[in-house]
């Protein structure tokens, strides 16, 4: 069986993999970086900036633990990026590995689909080549989504991808987008020095569905303690440059029923970053021409098995767009699927227990339905919270801002759904999703033995009372 699966992110290498352990035989084309965004331009380069920016932050706060600290200690973002840059090379020095460990074959270059059991490469250094295959995998991925009224210039008005690399921290920032995204860099850089302003379209920052309206609120809080300004139900109406800096003219939203401040506002910032979406790495593929549906904004239509509107080809990852999951390990897991099935297998992919992970400062974490979801589905439910500054260990360590709510079926106790903000909850979720995948109640998890002193008693907390019976809170 060949199969050839386009793009290498974490879906696509996934399921390069696996397919290689079925005993395919795998072609992977990539015509940029293996790891693709998550390893290059989002998740991981995120991340040690985040983690830099709390080094930065236990410098500041060392006479709280007794430490003295003196000299100068300050950011060096060419050290900082030399870091990232390592980290990046080191997992993909892995990931090759892998592939080659399964003797995946990697091709680079851009594929395009012509007739059916086809794939055209496109590289630089030949002539285009077909390529054959019996089942296609197809993990594009995505881009940053430019708006009209901030179009990307890559020095002034930049996406995520130009954030991550900057080598001077901006010393003002307007952050377009009160997202995940946008949220977790208002945290980097302001940690880092920058005066940050986020604007945002919505009621309230982090105005996904799937997060609850409590952790948003936390948020919030903790970026008014920070300084961080943040406009809500508010909008970028237009950008122009003025000298070295540039203006932005906000205006209320059209998106919430009540709109926001009216009077005109013109901050003048350094940069704008834009987090306002992510578009499809469709363009130029040809999908229609073998059958591909898509739909009208490009993201590829696929079943619960993985499989588009032509039999033996399937999709994966951010390609399908917000109608799914666009997480990195989620496409992972749908790659995962996709190559199993292409192999004659009869997986369904499952997005009933995703944990989703924001790493804000404090962290905010979820998995399952909120208290609204679940009682739009027509559940009977109670909700239960424990705060952190309960426990021991979130004293010992200085953070003690968050929370954790339980959402569960009243009576059975069963758990629907768990919402967290708070000191490493992007680790705690996993203990929330296992339980909601197996179908634990609040008193499984009560009569769950927690270490002390750990963060992750706020799950013991959190159950107890559930059950009525709050031990600490």
């Amino acid at each position: 069986m060949k199969i050839i699966i386009v793009g290498a992110g974490p879906g696509g290498y996934v399921s390069a993999i696996r397919a290689a352990q079925l005993g395919a035989e795998v072609t992977l084309i990539e015509k940029e970086n293996i790891g693709g965004t998550c390893l290059n331009w989002g998740c991981i380069p995120s991340k040690v900036l985040k983690r830099s920016a709390e080094v930065f932050e236990s410098f500041r706060r060392a006479r709280e633990f007794g430490l003295v600290v003196t000299g100068d200690v300050h950011p060096d973002m060419a050290l900082l990026q030399g870091r990232k840059e390592k980290v990046i090379q080191d997992q993909m020095q892995g990931i090759e590995g892998l592939l080659r460990k399964h003797k995946v074959r990697l091709l680079r270059g851009s594929a395009l689909l012509e007739i059916p059991g086809q794939i055209i490469v496109h590289r630089s250094d030949e002539k285009p080549f077909q390529e054959p295959y019996d089942r296609l995998i197809l993990a594009t991925g995505s881009q940053p989504a430019e708006i009209p009224s901030c179009p990307f210039d890559g020095q002034r008005v930049i996406s995520s991808k130009e954030a991550l690399s900057l080598r001077e921290i901006p010393g003002s920032l307007l952050i377009v987008g009160g997202g995940v995204i946008g949220c977790e860099f208002a945290f980097i850089f302001s940690s880092l020095g920058t005066k940050v302003t986020v604007v945002e379209a919505l009621d309230r920052l982090l105005p996904l569905p799937s997060v609850d309206g409590d952790c948003s609120k936390v948020i919030q809080r903790e970026m008014k303690k920070r300084k961080i300004s943040f406009m809500l139900k508010t909008v970028v109406e237009g950008i122009e440059q003025d000298g070295e800096k540039i203006r932005a003219s906000l205006g209320p939203s059209p998106l919430t029923e009540v709109p926001g401040p009216k009077t005109p506002v013109s901050p003048e910032v350094e940069k704008a970053l834009v987090c306002a979406g992510r578009r499809p790495n469709t363009e130029g593929m040809d999908l229609d021409r073998v059958g591909v549906r898509s739909d009208e904004k490009g993201w590829i239509i696929t079943d619960e098995r993985m499989q588009t509107s032509v039999e033996g080809v399937y999709a994966i990852g951010d390609a399908l767009g917000p109608s799914k999951v666009m997480l990195a390990h989620v496409a992972s897991r749908e790659g995962l699927v996709a190559a199993e099935n292409a192999m004659g297998g009869h997986e369904i992919m499952d997005y009933r227990a995703v944990p989703v992970a924001i790493f804000t400062m404090p962290e905010v974490a979820n998995v399952g339905l909120t208290e609204i979801q679940a009682k739009e589905e027509g559940y009977e439910v109670k909700s239960d919270s424990v705060l952190f500054r309960t426990l021991g260990k979130a004293q010992v360590i200085g953070e003690i801002a968050g929370q954790v709510k339980i959402i569960s079926e009243a009576g059975s106790g069963t758990i629907l759904g768990v919402h967290m903000v708070g000191p490493h909850v992007t680790d705690l979720i996993a203990e929330a999703t296992l339980a909601l995948r197996m179908g634990c109640t609040a008193k499984d998890l009560a009569e769950t033995i927690h270490a002390h002193p750990t963060l992750s008693e706020v799950m013991s907390e959190a159950s107890f009372a559930a059950l009525g019976r709050p031990l600490h809170g």
